[in-house]
């Protein structure tokens, strides 16, 4: 068979503030109802994102997540970005919500993806349709800051990320390339604003 589709069904705590933040990102309600149970379903042109209601639903706690393939990630980036900005003010970055930017990710075979963890604690990860592998990193620094990008980004364990990245540039700064020294300096301010 061709042309399947698969929708994910995400849980939440509260179904209208998940449909207040994928508007922000350029969203639209296609299905809405709060009893007996409630749910939100949202489409963004092709990417179709249902949501379910749990009361006393923790989303710190939460293992929700899917994986979404799209044409242009750096595009899809750049519009999330702009509704995030347009009514927030700023690119979310941490906490929850937030955005992660995008960069190659050493866990997916050096795919260049970004994360949206929305007010559910659910992850969407987008990467690319077609998968495309970025060159290995042959740094010492350069390797780090794979590590810290699993960790920061993916894993949304910020504070390893730091400690990885903090010790790599203390250590290797001194022989690692300018564009390696720049990379890991601007990942690692990115990561202590959260």
């Amino acid at each position: 068979m061709a042309y399947e589709v698969a929708v994910p069904l995400l849980p939440c705590g509260d179904v209208e503030e998940i449909e207040e933040f994928y508007r922000m990102l350029g969203f639209e309600r296609t299905y809405h109802q709060l009893r007996p149970n409630p749910y939100v379903a949202l489409r963004r042109e092709d990417l179709h994102l249902h949501f379910f209601g749990m009361p006393g639903f923790d989303p710190a706690e939460s293992y929700g997540t899917c994986l979404v393939q799209v044409p242009d990630v750096s595009a899809l980036f750049e519009a999330f970005a702009a509704g995030m900005r347009a009514v927030r003010g700023k690119l979310l970055v941490a906490g929850i919500p937030r955005m992660t930017r995008p960069r190659p990710r050493k866990n997916m075979g050096g795919v260049t993806g970004f994360s949206v963890v929305d007010p559910g604690g659910n992850w969407i990860r987008i990467v690319p349709l077609v998968a495309e592998s970025a060159p290995p990193a042959v740094s010492k620094l350069g390797r780090a800051l794979e590590n810290a990008v699993v960790q920061g980004d993916s894993r949304g364990d910020v504070d390893q990320a730091v400690k990885i990245l903090s010790a790599a540039l203390d250590r290797e700064r001194a022989t690692a390339s300018a564009a390696d020294v720049a990379a890991a300096e601007d990942y690692l301010a990115e990561l202590r604003e959260s």
